[in-house]
């Protein structure tokens, strides 16, 4: 059969949780590979027409003194006001979305990975052929932001916080790669959802053009 477009798998997960050591591993089995935080920055490069939208909502005094984007002033913004945080995804997300379609559309590979943190809070999980989440518990996120990044507790407290629940996140997940053990046993899981993935877009044959509405499958792959 003939492909309309790659399968789309969306990979998600919390704080921490490690979803970019896991998006690393399936670069390395051949997996293309888009993150939509990295879109994103892309999308507000100096001379970008998403970067002079978000200057004409929010004003000069989001800018750095190189004329760049201040994403911890922007980010201290949004997470205050939700009015702002609405603002600021009314012009980044339909962009973020388009690259990334686009993204799946130019790649002849049985399935395509996306990486997208806020799957769950931005209610796009729907549009995805499969989902895979990334789980860790939250003891072990806030320990690893904290060595990660220096945030004090509170700070990483309230990131979490602000984020889906662990129960949200599972409940749109068809596949879970658990992130609390050794490096070792991280890879196998990876390479055995891998294996799955290619199986599942060899089976699908021809993936239509819109998923929305997808059927909804298990871990397993039943239905």
């Amino acid at each position: 059969m003939t492909r309309d477009r790659p399968m789309i798998v969306a990979l998600t997960g919390g704080l921490a949780s490690g979803k970019s050591s896991v998006a690393r591993r399936f670069e390395e089995l051949g997996v293309p590979v888009i993150d939509a935080d990295v879109v994103a920055r892309r999308l507000v490069e100096p001379g970008a027409p998403a970067l002079a939208e978000i200057v004409q909502a929010f004003g000069a005094g989001v800018l750095d003194e190189r004329g760049r984007l201040d994403r911890a002033r922007m980010r201290q913004r949004i997470f205050h006001h939700d009015g702002d945080r609405k603002r600021l995804e009314s012009i980044l997300h339909p962009r973020v979305r388009d690259a990334m379609q686009a993204f799946a559309a130019s790649s002849d590979a049985p399935y395509v990975l996306f990486v997208i943190p806020l799957l769950v809070e931005t209610n796009r999980a729907h549009e995805m052929d499969r989902v895979i989440v990334v789980d860790a518990p939250r003891a072990l996120q806030t320990a690893r932001a904290a060595a990660r990044d220096g945030s004090p507790p509170e700070t990483i407290a309230s990131m979490l916080d602000s984020q889906a629940t662990r129960a949200d996140r599972l409940a749109v997940s068809d596949t879970v790669i658990e992130n609390a053990g050794d490096p070792a046993t991280l890879r196998k899981r990876i390479d055995a959802v891998h294996r799955e993935c290619l199986a599942l877009a060899d089976a699908s044959g021809s993936v239509k053009e819109s998923c929305n509405g997808r059927a909804r499958t298990g871990p397993t792959g039943n239905p």
